[in-house]
């Protein structure tokens, strides 16, 4: 199964303070042992809500807000995707991981749809579209 690892923002991270050296370090080794493991798929850092945008839907209308955002305790500062055996595993990884932040901090994990979820209305059309982005995917990232 694959899950989103969420990395939920703080006031620091907010406020754009960057990690110490130490921490990065830390971080680094637990990014390793992820990849030996075969658990890493990928993952990053954002930036502060401040540097981001968010389109908001209304029918057909479109409206652009700037950041920052409110609600510091919604807000994401970073994520990976992992590919585990379970819910269970995941959770067991994130209790290894360092404190991603200077101050109390949360991570979320959150399942990953997969075709299968989408019963029937994921038609052989469908999946054969997104056969084909994925492979186009992989294909520009090498």
């Amino acid at each position: 199964m694959r899950v989103m690892v969420i990395v939920k923002a703080t006031p620091s991270s907010e406020a754009g303070l960057m990690p110490r050296t130490e921490d990065m370090a830390a971080m680094g080794q637990f990014n390793e042992e992820l990849m030996k493991a075969g658990v890493l798929v990928s993952g990053d850092g954002l930036h502060p809500s401040m540097r981001g945008k968010r389109v908001r839907f209304s029918g057909a209308a479109r409206t652009v807000v700037d950041g920052p955002f409110s609600e510091t305790n919604e807000l994401v500062a970073g994520f990976w995707i992992w590919q585990v055996k379970s819910l269970d595993e995941a959770v067991d990884w994130v209790k290894r991981c360092p404190n991603p932040m200077p101050e109390d901090s949360e991570i979320e994990i959150r399942p990953l749809f997969e075709a299968e979820d989408f019963g029937e209305a994921y038609t052989p059309e469908l999946r054969a579209q997104e056969d084909r982005l994925r492979d186009e995917l992989n294909q520009a990232s090498r």
